[in-house]
């Protein structure tokens, strides 16, 4: 049993109404634990739901590079529920289990990413080294720009910046898949 020092507020909370509706009409009518750890503080969870409704939906970079770099930084910051949540999304964008089973030791001493393309490769390395390093190596930045464009390696510089932010918050909260 996970224990919760924070609680969730109810699964049925109806106040502030503006906020919760909007936040379950991009969850598809429901709350998930995040969003009701996050309703514990009404600024910060509308700011959250528009800032990551933006990220989600409306960036250029291709659906499975957005996934694959959410997912990767889900596992090198053991946020269980980030992987969980992503998981199907990035199958949905073309991912394989193959991939999604490689992903899982990423970060881990002589781990292997032969499943993936160059370019995802390299997405991956981005993700590891701006989750464990800050810095990113210019050489790894020209090679994504050379292949990207100057607005998608922006775009998924901040994806892993915000997944980065989400997966601290699910950890430091404690807030895990319900399986």
């Amino acid at each position: 049993m996970v224990k919760r020092i924070i609680s969730y507020v109810p699964a049925d909370i109806a106040q502030p109404a503006e906020l919760v509706n909007a936040i379950r009409e991009r969850r598809g009518g429901h709350l998930l634990e995040l969003d009701r750890m996050l309703l514990h503080s009404a600024p910060f969870a509308k700011g959250w739901n528009a800032f990551l409704k933006e990220v989600r939906q409306n960036l250029s970079i291709n659906a499975k590079l957005r996934e694959l770099a959410i997912l990767a930084v889900a596992v090198l910051n053991k946020a269980d529920y980030e992987f969980f949540q992503h998981a199907p999304v990035y199958l949905q964008a073309g991912g394989t289990q193959q991939e999604l089973l490689a992903l899982k030791s990423l970060g881990i001493a002589g781990y292997e990413l032969g499943e993936f393309s160059p370019l995802e490769q390299e997405v991956c390395e981005l993700a590891v080294s701006m989750t464990r390093d800050i810095v990113v190596p210019d050489q790894l930045l020209q090679t994504l720009k050379n292949t990207l464009g100057e607005t998608q390696v922006v775009e998924l510089v901040g994806v892993i910046s915000t997944y980065n932010m989400v997966s601290r918050f699910l950890v430091a909260l404690n807030i895990h898949p319900k399986t």
